[in-house]
């Protein structure tokens, strides 16, 4: 019993300056605590995953990443076809849109004044910085137009509908609206009016008489549930594109992937932190099924766990 326990020993990591990320994340498995293994397994679970042919995967995020340079990671996942959806918040659809029409968004600081950023008019979301006419007047330019366009084709569209039509307007190889365009690959938003892509839904609904079918749109994740095979999902954070993503999973019995990447904790009950053996009593995840939890900022782990997947795909495994 005891040996069956003690079977891989934790072996020390050495860095050179030529190693490669393969290396790299091969050198997380082997140093395993803390998160080091975790990231590791991560990379393994996410190749098994994509390299299922039988798998349909979900691909769910929050907006707060979408600000940061990760946002690039994320659009190429989805145009290398590694995901049938994505289920994702209104922030995200706006960071990407403001970004992906050309509006910068800067380096700054935690420990920035935010009475003097306030006089400045400048956003700050962490360490990024956002200038105001950046962000909900880039979102407002672009959205407007879009919405008097598609009313003169139809007066009711699903949210999916209305970023396939976004993805088509925007020419950014970065923007994750116009990777999911190129895959014809739905985005799924069901906080929508929580955001302002969706404020200009609600403000231009008088002059376009455009109606939001939100309904529509779980019918399509609810069928791709029922199609699939095999259920997985890469989950970045949590709230709600964690959880409406592991919540409809329950209708095949819960996903056979799942890999969480968070910095939400367990103990307060909620469903951010929520590990995916919790999800299991739900139905959200399969007994069985392949799954990790990453206690780490997005930002330094996923490229790490992308990296490592890619590592295996070239390998073969």
């Amino acid at each position: 019993m005891r040996n069956s326990v003690l079977k891989e020993e934790v072996k020390d990591v050495r860095i050179a300056a030529d190693m490669s990320i393969c290396d790299l994340v091969e050198q997380l498995g082997n140093a395993h605590g803390f998160m080091a293994g975790h990231v590791y397994r991560a990379s393994q679970i996410l190749y098994e995953m994509i390299a299922d042919s039988d798998a349909t995967r979900l691909l769910a995020f929050t907006g707060n990443i979408v600000s940061t340079g990760i946002r690039g990671l994320l659009a190429e996942m989805i145009r290398e076809g590694f995901f049938h959806g994505v289920i994702t918040t209104c922030g995200a659809v706006d960071h990407d849109i403001a970004r992906g029409t050309g509006h910068a968004y800067y380096k700054g600081d935690w420990l920035y004044d935010d009475t003097m950023l306030r006089a400045l008019e400048i956003h700050r979301l962490g360490n990024i910085l956002i200038p105001l006419e950046n962000y909900g007047l880039a979102v407002e330019k672009f959205t407007r137009p879009l919405l008097e366009d598609l009313a003169k084709v139809k007066k009711k569209w699903s949210v999916s509908e209305l970023l396939y039509e976004a993805g088509k307007r925007i020419r950014d190889e970065n923007s994750i609206l116009r990777a999911a365009y190129e895959k014809n690959i739905p985005v799924f938003v069901p906080g929508v009016f929580d955001g302002s892509f969706g404020s200009q839904i609600v403000f231009n609904q008088v002059s376009t008489g455009i109606e939001v079918d939100i309904i529509s749109d779980e019918k399509k994740i609810i069928d791709m549930v029922f199609a699939a095979k095999k259920l997985g999902a890469l989950i970045i954070g949590g709230g709600i594109s964690k959880h409406h993503t592991i919540w409809w999973a329950q209708l095949r019995d819960g996903l056979d992937y799942a890999v969480y990447v968070t910095t939400a904790v367990e103990y307060d009950g909620s469903l951010s932190g929520a590990q995916p053996r919790e999800a299991i009593s739900w139905g959200k995840l399969k007994p069985s099924g392949r799954h990790v939890v990453v206690y780490a900022d997005a930002t330094i782990a996923l490229p790490l766990i992308v990296g490592g997947m890619l590592c295996r795909a070239r390998k073969g495994g």
